[in-house]
């Protein structure tokens, strides 16, 4: 089986390195993998950074967009590179831990087409900035209401699929609500979402964090386009 990994990057210079080292040696029993990094129109030095790894590391596919268009669009156009038999999503900062593929794709060997990985399910899990968190409970219930499922982390970066169902899903979202239109597509065409328990390290804005509170008006108003009117 092969896993595509797939690392949307804007002005991460100084995470995407590490992280592009911690993929390529994230353990993966039985599992080839497939690694696609899209630069997102990054402005800092993130290019200069993958480009000198790519010496080392042949085996990265490098694709950029001249621009930056969000997170969405970045997935979308790599998802034309893929030729993994699953794809996972991977962020170019260090909140989430390569090393956790294995815990998802275990359930995929247990049958599971579709698997997410909660922040939520350990109480041990470190937790970002309150109001975030709370935030992405408030959405992930309002989720639930709307689709009658039962998940605890809809924005969770950490979203392990198919390749065939996600390339079907015909996804419009070009920000950070790929989240809820993938979650609200799959729910909608009653494929389980399997969950299991990951390790997060939340960063702070100083860090580099950019997800912003207009970004969850957009999740809640793209659950409900993908509820009742697409």
């Amino acid at each position: 089986m092969k896993l595509s990994i797939i690392i949307p990057v804007f002005n991460e210079e100084k995470t995407i390195g590490k992280i592009l080292k911690c993929v390529v040696n994230a353990p993966l029993l039985n599992w080839e993998k497939e690694i696609i990094v899209i630069n997102d129109g990054s402005t800092d030095n993130t290019e200069v950074v993958i480009e000198e790894l790519r010496k080392s590391l042949s085996e990265i596919i490098y694709i950029k967009h001249l621009q930056n268009h969000g997170k969405g669009a970045a997935i979308k156009t790599a998802l034309h590179y893929i030729s993994g038999d699953f794809v996972i999503i991977q962020d170019a900062d260090l909140e989430y831990d390569p090393n956790d593929y294995q815990k998802l794709v275990s359930l995929i060997e247990k049958g599971y087409n579709v698997v997410y990985g909660s922040r939520n399910l350990d109480k041990k899990t470190k937790r970002g900035y309150f109001f975030y968190f709370l935030g992405g409970k408030i959405i992930t219930t309002f989720c639930n209401l709307l689709f009658h499922s039962r998940l605890t982390d809809i924005n969770t970066g950490y979203k392990l699929f198919q390749s065939e169902i996600i390339k079907s899903l015909n996804l419009e979202s070009n920000g950070f609500e790929f989240c809820e239109e993938v979650t609200a597509k799959i729910l909608k065409r009653k494929i389980p979402i399997k969950e299991v328990a990951i390790n997060y390290y939340p960063r702070t804005f100083k860090e580099g964090k950019k997800i912003r509170f207009k970004d969850g008006i957009r999740a809640i108003l793209t659950l409900l386009k993908f509820k009742f009117i697409k």
